[in-house]
């Protein structure tokens, strides 16, 4: 068994070494997310769908928010997969290694395996709402252009958001029992600080700045950009912001759950 206290450099080998570990953790939370459900995978899509119903009839109908010349099913759901999908990630890796507590307790191996698993479940419902959009699209007669080329940078920029937030948010949810509480709040008070309903374009100049230090704005413009064609312009400088504030908010994740992993055997 290898003990704890190793240095960092053999700590990034074990995570290689027991890449099979993790595998296992990534598919038994699929298994057990769906299992026994009537609808398995489809709840994947249903909150995605549901919500986007729900917003369409609100921000679109009622409200009346301009849409930029796209059809606002399409506006809503591009933006909900990126959110669904950290907000997801945010709370399944939150309780992740409480609920691995016998395993932490017992065995060494590289904890930044557990939360990284658990943002891979979501990152897989992520794919599956994905399928949503592709309909979507064919029933609006709606497709991008080139700039879905960069679709893969924005994915990859939801992906490194979802993880470090969910390092955070898991060595917090260890550390602070009490900020289990806080999860919920986060990620529903969130949702309508980000531009889920309606495009950044309505945030008055004045406040893009300070609007723009929220990470999920960039990702989200960004997947509006890539899909919706030249409907919606990605600003250079909101652009440049974003990515580093991810890149931030990442290595301070790593940093912050390292820190704190030492702990983990006697806190869980």
């Amino acid at each position: 068994m290898i003990e704890a206290g190793h240095t960092s450099a053999r700590y990034w080998r074990d995570l290689w070494r027991y890449r099979e570990l993790f595998y296992f953790l990534a598919w038994r939370d699929i298994l057990v997310r769906y299992k026994q459900t009537t609808l398995g995978i489809a709840w994947a899509i249903l909150q995605p769908v549901a919500t986007m119903i729900v917003g369409t009839i609100i921000f679109g109908r009622l409200a009346k928010l301009p849409d930029g010349g796209v059809p606002y099913p399409i506006l809503i759901y591009v933006g909900m997969l990126p959110w669904q999908f950290f907000s997801s990630a945010l709370t399944n890796a939150g309780q992740s290694v409480l609920s691995n507590a016998q395993l932490i307790s017992k065995v060494y191996f590289p904890r930044l395996i557990v939360p990284a698993a658990a943002v891979i479940t979501s990152f897989i419902d992520f794919c599956i709402a994905g399928v949503v959009l592709v309909f979507l699209m064919a029933w609006y007669q709606f497709w991008p252009d080139w700039r879905v080329l960069a679709l893969p940078l924005f994915v990859v920029m939801a992906f490194a958001t979802a993880l470090g937030a969910g390092l955070w948010s898991t060595a917090l949810n260890v550390k602070y029992r009490d900020f289990r509480f806080v999860i919920p709040f986060l990620v529903q008070f969130g949702m309508y600080l980000s531009p889920v309903f309606f495009s950044s374009a309505l945030v008055p100049e004045r406040f893009r700045f300070w609007y723009g230090l929220n990470p999920m704005v960039g990702v989200i413009d960004g997947f509006r950009w890539s899909l919706l064609g030249g409907k919606f312009e990605l600003d250079p400088a909101s652009f440049t912001l974003s990515v580093a504030l991810v890149v931030v908010l990442l290595a301070s994740g790593v940093w912050f759950y390292r820190r704190t992993e030492r702990a983990f055997a006697d806190l869980v």
